[in-house]
């Protein structure tokens, strides 16, 4: 059965798609990790997670200004993630396959999120 409502709209986007697809990745190569590690993993999945959350949640907003504000901590939340795998790839916890798969889809989602981020401030200044 096909739902559709103007609230899940977000789900056509092509940031939110691969911002569900980085969250997935993260969760298969981070599923190897030692247990000492679980705490550092299961804050990086959440951080990935992150993005495609903030993604729906501002999209639900209905406003564009705090819609903005959302894809911006969909952003900073990109950045933590970032951080995370690279953390990980330093400390020799991630083969270069595994770096290359994450870093690669990392770039197009944060590519993705800048060009929509601006998009929406040209917008908002069209308005003004």
């Amino acid at each position: 059965m096909d739902r559709k409502n103007i609230n899940r709209g977000f789900k056509k986007l092509r940031v939110w798609q691969d911002a569900v697809s980085l969250y997935i990745l993260a969760c298969k190569i981070f599923a190897k990790f030692p247990f000492e590690l679980k705490k550092v993993t299961a804050q990086s999945i959440d951080a990935a997670h992150s993005i495609s959350r903030n993604i729906s949640e501002g999209y639900g907003r209905r406003s564009l200004k705090e819609y903005l504000n959302s894809l911006n901590f969909s952003l900073a939340s990109c950045g933590e993630f970032h951080s995370c795998y690279e953390s990980f790839k330093q400390a020799d916890h991630l083969t270069d396959k595994e770096y290359e798969k994450l870093d690669q889809l990392h770039y197009t989602v944060e590519n993705e999120l800048l060009k929509l981020i601006e998009s929406l401030q040209e917008k908002q200044k069209d308005k003004d």
